[in-house]
């Protein structure tokens, strides 16, 4: 491998870009996402030296392959140790269930969601490289509930960038709105849009396709099209792996998934080293990623609101990623086909390419209802709250048990996407308790909105910018 990982764009626009261009660009100017030409790899003897750094320097050791020769090993883990600096002593715990099922915790960082992990690292290497280019940049990105407070509590307060986030209008959380909207800094807005989160989405992709628009106003993402966003996700996976017994055996992941962001990091974690024997994808009712997982077609139906607001999704943008490498970097396959879904909403792999990602993944789909009984039963069972999309987490591994896809021997982590205490509705209605709240969060729940409403188009967005953004 070369000393110097360059990334080019799924649909073939742009190569050889290095880790700081696709930081500060986001979305490539084809519409494609960015992904490394070639991948590093640890071996089992590295993987055992891993098992006796800590979370920063785990995380510095992981990332760096994929940053040099932009950022330095000094630079690298400095941002790493400030980052999780602002979060609990032990940064992702696990929490065992049963001799063989821990759950991981990740919402142990400010905003009390796993996008924390991603968003705290992406606020201090942007800064770090636009002040390094002497540069400012205006930040835009979409959310359907944890992504927006996440952003926003990471990047307030830069003075050389702006942050934009647009989340669907009533679609969120009490607690996840507040904790966008209390924020109050020049600089940082909150958008509530007439949309769903799909239309938020798209809103943010056509103002990235608009090259115009783009450059004047040095716009870049934080969502994981993002591919820098990705990054610090894959630590995760290997320190949680390590504390359970790998490399020496293969560890199985349960992931909440929406957007395809967090399980296509658990994808390259395997693809990098990590003894990985399964994926399993959680779905809620909005199940495009389950029904894809078992027949092979993608296909895009209306958004229904679920008990589990962040992954009421119809399109996970991050899942182009995974078709690029299916399609063994077929960059005009990938275009054709992503071409079709804008168009008519559906596109298929051949049976021999779904039978091969299979091998990996597994999709199951858990609805309301077996949400709240997954919450009430492990609370009864175990003493212990879930929230309602970690339940869905919880609820596929017993789905792929049920049905022989893994077996009661296996190494299981579950991971849990968010503190309960974001969903006191779906809790009360669970086990008749209200969880909790930790008291910055009531601190928030207490203080002002500020936000505006607006239509969900393009113009009325891109005036919103250029009329609040700073020079």
């Amino acid at each position: 491998m070369s000393n110097s990982i360059k990334y080019s764009s799924t649909r073939g626009g742009e190569s050889s870009l290095s880790y700081e261009d696709v930081l500060l660009s986001g979305l490539a100017r084809d519409g494609g996402l960015f992904m490394p030409e070639e991948w590093p790899q640890f071996s089992h003897s590295d993987l055992n030296e891993m098992k006796h750094l800590n979370y920063a320097e785990l995380s510095a050791k992981i990332i760096r392959p994929f940053v040099e020769p932009c950022l330095s090993e000094n630079e690298l883990l400095n941002i790493s140790k400030d980052t999780y600096s602002v979060f609990n002593k032990d940064v992702a715990p696990l929490y065992q269930l049963n001799k063989n099922l821990h759950v991981l915790e990740l919402f142990h960082g400010p905003t009390l969601a796993f996008k924390d992990y991603a968003m705290q690292f992406l606020a201090r290497a942007f800064n770090q490289a636009l002040n390094k280019r002497a540069e400012k940049g205006v930040i835009l990105g979409a959310t359907s509930g944890d992504t927006g407070s996440a952003a926003l509590e990471a990047f307030k307060g830069k003075e050389n960038i702006d942050i934009f986030i647009l989340f669907p209008h009533q679609r969120v959380s009490s607690v996840q709105q507040k904790q966008m909207t209390w924020i109050n800094e020049r600089g940082a807005y909150a958008l509530s849009v007439k949309t769903d989160f799909d239309g938020c989405q798209e809103i943010v992709k056509d103002c990235f396709e608009d090259l115009k628009f783009k450059d004047e106003t040095s716009l870049s993402a934080i969502n994981s099209i993002n591919w820098v966003r990705l990054l610090p996700q894959i630590v995760y996976y290997f320190y949680s792996a390590l504390k359970i017994g790998a490399p020496d055996k293969e560890i199985v992941f349960s992931v909440p998934t929406g957007n395809f962001g967090n399980i296509l990091a658990g994808w390259m974690a395997k693809k990098i080293g990590l003894p990985i024997s399964k994926l399993i994808c959680g779905s809620n009712q909005n199940d495009i990623l389950t029904r894809f997982f078992n027949n092979g077609l993608m296909e895009r139906k209306n958004v229904l609101p679920s008990y589990s607001p962040s992954m009421d999704i119809q399109v996970s943008s991050n899942f182009e990623r995974l078709l690029y490498e299916i399609n063994d970097r077929d960059t005009n396959k990938v275009k054709q086909q992503m071409k079709d879904f804008k168009n008519t909403g559906n596109f298929e792999i051949t049976k021999n390419q779904l039978i091969n990602i299979n091998k990996l993944f597994s999709a199951h789909m858990i609805s309301d209802n077996e949400t709240i009984e997954i919450i009430n039963k492990v609370y009864i069972d175990h003493n212990y709250i879930l929230d309602p999309h970690s339940a869905i987490g919880y609820g596929a591994v017993q789905k792929a048990l049920e049905n022989n896809i893994i077996s009661k021997d296996m190494s299981v982590i579950s991971l849990a996407c968010a503190h309960p205490a974001k969903f006191p509705e779906i809790i009360s209605k669970s086990i008749n308790i209200m969880p909790k709240i930790p008291s910055h969060l009531e601190t928030i729940m207490n203080s002002k909105e500020y936000f505006d409403v607006i239509e969900p188009s393009i113009n009325n967005i891109q005036n919103f910018i250029k009329s609040n953004k700073r020079n």
